[in-house]
């Protein structure tokens, strides 16, 4: 059993919160520049080099690369033999939040109920997803989420006989639905199987899937590439002013499901795509 206090935890959140808002992954940062250089439409190609100018300066200046710096939004791997000490775990991932949205200058962003709307004056309480998995080891994966493109997502609860002509559709139609209002060029995280609760966490997860890991699951990486290409070719293009470029990627994950259901998320993000992932 490995002991592993919750100060660490905490120190670690403050750092990705900062980290995850000025600079970008590098996955992303590949993703952006391969768009820029295969983009055909004049306009879209010139909005490209701005978003990647605006990127370097945000960097070298420690500016956040959106001004919308987000919900914070954490998902944690424990291993199941990490036994945790110095205190409350979610306490010390609230803190880490708090202190690295203060220490970071960020914008706070989070009311404290949803109908009195009070600002919570430091970004808390973060959306917070736990796993057991096997191992001693913990995974963050923190991603602060915007909510200009968080509120163009969708969830659809199909037919089973909708199939899988019916989940192309629902993404298709959640992407033409956001438009330009979701800051593209996009990542789109879809989740497909479970209940409507599970599909919705799954496409979230996935946004946070490194874009050069390919699915394992034959059908999956068919259908992420043929709606890549499909998304593509609506025309949305960089910042909504048209365009080759709608997209940088689609990320499907999957689950298992009821004879009776077939759940379909769709959780939008825009070009940044803000994560940060750490192994403790």
């Amino acid at each position: 059993m490995r002991e592993l206090s919750v100060k660490v935890i905490t120190e670690k959140i403050a750092e990705m919160c900062i980290q995850a808002n000025h600079y970008l992954s590098a996955d992303m940062d590949k993703a952006l520049k391969c768009a820029t250089a295969s983009e055909e439409a004049p306009l879209g190609k010139k909005i490209l080099n701005q978003l990647q100018e605006n990127l370097q300066i945000a960097g070298e200046d420690m500016i956040p690369i959106c001004q919308d710096t987000g919900m914070a939004v954490v998902f944690m791997e424990i291993g199941q033999d990490v036994h945790f000490v110095d205190g409350d775990l979610e306490e010390a991932i609230n803190e880490g939040v708090c202190r690295g949205y203060t220490d970071g200058f960020l914008r706070k962003s989070v009311v404290g109920d949803p109908i009195e709307r009070v600002n919570t004056k430091d970004n808390t309480p973060a959306v917070i997803h736990y796993s057991i998995v096997p191992g001693e080891q913990v995974k963050i994966t923190f991603a602060p989420k915007g909510f200009g493109s968080e509120n163009m997502s969708r969830v659809f609860m199909l037919k089973p006989a909708d199939g899988i002509e019916g989940v192309k559709n629902a993404i298709l139609t959640a992407v033409k639905d956001a438009g330009p209002n979701a800051c593209p060029p996009m990542v789109v995280g879809v989740g497909i199987g479970g209940t409507f609760e599970k599909s919705a966490i799954m496409a979230k997860q996935a946004l946070t899937r490194n874009l050069e890991d390919k699915p394992e699951i034959p059908w999956v990486a068919e259908l992420e590439q043929e709606m890549l290409d499909k998304i593509n070719g609506l025309g949305i293009g960089p910042g909504g002013l048209g365009g080759t470029t709608t997209a940088l990627a689609v990320n499907i994950n999957t689950y298992a499901t009821h004879i009776a259901g077939l759940p379909v998320a769709i959780n939008i993000c825009c070009h940044v795509n803000r994560h940060v992932v750490e192994i403790i």
